[in-house]
């Protein structure tokens, strides 16, 4: 048996430490963790050495960065905060809330519905003689990722009453009438607050549009306000940035903000028109008869002439 191959001999060769066909020049070989230099010498199974682990404040940079991409993507498709800045959605806004707005389902295709209190950009006219505050470099910034409201964007925020195809209207002094019902709307409406204090309507929003108002009516320049603007005071569906579905702060106010019972009603939906069917006339129906019978006559000829083919 060849065992001292490495040293180019057919047979074992002794050495002066005693080891038999082994090279002993290599390091960590004697299996005591001790290299030649005397250290310990810290490998793992495999002899590879473990990384050195970085320091936290190396590390800190690396992870506000993965919190400020997070909090960018968040505020981009899932939700953002806003702060309500004015009176028109009282009691159930008060001015200084803070709301949070989901982003996500629009991208799936849901729609504004009924009852939803939703944040929309102005479609142009509404907020031309509003103010907006010019927020300093830091506000901006925060802003901009999402862990602070927006202070320039210009956006409203109102409550769905009518979407496409609904037929909206009020009489002075009455109630809100929507697709011939009437809303008893006490459940948000500001306390003392009339459904409308002038009349409007009825009007039919459009496919793909929505009419919103505000719950503190008098204090609110909804669609009521914005009728000789193109789109009749209604907002176009792709012009909701989502609904809010949360008051987040003060915590003294968080609540959630469920569409009230009033719109779930029975019969809330306009009806259909019914398409009309024609009725067949004994003319219409000997005309279609008569006119099949040579069709059926055809055929059989045919299907006749392939029989007699094979």
């Amino acid at each position: 048996m060849a065992v001292g191959a490495r040293s180019g001999y057919d047979g074992p060769e002794d050495r002066a430490d005693g080891a038999r066909g082994e090279s002993v020049t290599e390091e960590n070989t004697s299996g005591d963790g001790a290299s030649s230099g005397g250290e310990p010498d810290h490998t793992d199974e495999n002899g590879a050495r473990p990384r050195k682990q970085r320091s936290f404040w190396k590390e800190l940079p690396l992870l506000i960065g993965i919190a400020l991409i997070l909090a960018l993507l968040i505020k981009t498709f899932l939700v953002q905060a806003f702060s309500i800045p004015s009176e028109s959605m009282m009691n159930t806004l008060k001015k200084g809330d803070r709301v949070l707005v989901d982003k996500l389902t629009p991208w799936f295709g849901s729609e504004p519905e009924r009852g939803e209190v939703v944040v929309f950009h102005d479609p142009g006219g509404w907020l031309e003689t509003a103010e907006t505050p010019k927020p300093n470099a830091i506000q901006k910034f925060l802003s901009f990722i999402g862990l602070m409201p927006s202070a320039e964007e210009k956006d409203l925020i109102k409550r769905v009453i009518a979407v496409g195809g609904d037929t909206v209207s009020c009489k002075e002094g009455g109630k809100v009438v929507l697709n011939g019902k009437e809303l008893d709307e006490t459940a948000y409406l500001y306390p003392g607050s009339m459904p409308c204090q002038d009349s409007f309507g009825p009007i039919k929003v459009p496919q793909d549009r929505i009419w919103v108002m505000g719950d503190n009516r008098q204090n609110s320049l909804d669609s009521r306000f914005h009728q000789e603007l193109p789109g009749g005071g209604t907002i176009a569906n792709d012009q909701v940035v989502g609904r809010a579905v949360v008051v987040a702060w003060p915590v003294t106010r968080w609540a959630t903000l469920p569409v009230p019972e009033v719109f779930d009603q029975p019969g809330l939906n306009p009806v259909a028109a019914a398409v009309p069917v024609a009725a067949a006339t004994p003319a219409a129906a000997a005309a279609g008869f008569a006119g099949a019978i040579p069709l059926v006559l055809w055929r059989r000829k045919k299907r006749a002439a392939r029989h007699t083919a094979e």
